[in-house]
């Protein structure tokens, strides 16, 4: 929707500006601006009609979740309910790339669950999808490739597991006598934080670092060790750059 600066970039072979590369897209913004008082069965009608080969109405509301809604007014909807019809509106088309931004802001647990099932079946489908979110664990979840963004500079790329293995590789919680400063000082400790009354520790490897408290501490408790999730990793990816808001961009 930007016009380019600079640069050039190719959607399907052609200008992303092109008629023909678009409309093989969908999209869904953070921002819809959709009349109130249309209802969800007109929305969908109506975008779709913008198509040469739109999906069924049908299919549209029972992939969305919107089966039960359909004659329901776009400003009766609840928050996770216009997230569901915004998601509607970009697959109507049966597009080949799908661009979803922040797409479950305001969904339950369980709807985000749902729509996470949506979002595989699409890419199992041979689709693409580019994924914009803040929530680390979705990302996690779904993503073939992550790339992380700072300040609009690309600070890391890759699949998930490399993003997290850029970090120390392994977590340790524990609850011990010994004072911070000197399990800092332990070999093999890359940082240390409190997590109410446990410390909580990062190192690339676990079992010498383990060792190495018990000895000093007989009654160490409350011991865990797991490996380091996204956030941690996304985190330490970033805390080297000055302000800016942080993104994961997601490949599919």
């Amino acid at each position: 929707m930007i016009q380019p600066t600079r640069g050039q970039a190719k959607l399907f072979g052609l200008d992303p500006r092109n008629r023909q590369a678009r409309m093989r897209c969908g999209v869904m913004l953070q921002i819809s601006g959709l009349p109130d008082t249309l209802m969800v069965r007109e929305h969908i009608e109506l975008f779709s009609s913008y198509y040469p080969a739109p999906l069924p109405l049908g299919r549209v509301l029972a992939t969305s979740g919107l089966e039960r809604l359909a004659n329901r007014p776009y400003r009766k909807l609840s928050g996770g309910e216009k997230q569901r019809l915004h998601f509607a509106l970009a697959i109507c088309g049966d597009p080949e790339l799908l661009f979803l931004d922040e797409p479950t802001v305001g969904l339950d647990v369980e709807s985000r669950r749902a729509f996470w099932d949506q979002i595989r079946s699409l890419t199992g489908q041979g689709r693409t999808v580019v994924l914009t979110t803040h929530y680390l664990e979705e990302a996690d979840a779904l993503a073939d490739r992550i790339v992380v963004l700072r300040q609009g500079r690309i600070v890391a790329e890759g699949t998930p597991a490399q993003i997290k293995g850029r970090t120390a590789g392994r977590r340790v919680r524990i609850r011990t006598v010994l004072p911070e400063e000197e399990v800092a000082q332990i070999p093999g400790v890359t940082s240390l934080k409190r997590v109410g009354a446990r410390l909580e520790l990062l190192t690339q490897k676990a079992e010498p670092v383990v060792l190495t408290l018990l000895q000093r501490d007989p009654g160490l408790q409350d011991l865990e060790v797991g490996g380091v999730g996204l956030e941690e990793a996304f985190l330490d990816l970033v805390q080297s750059n000055d302000g800016g808001e942080e993104t994961a961009w997601t490949r599919l």
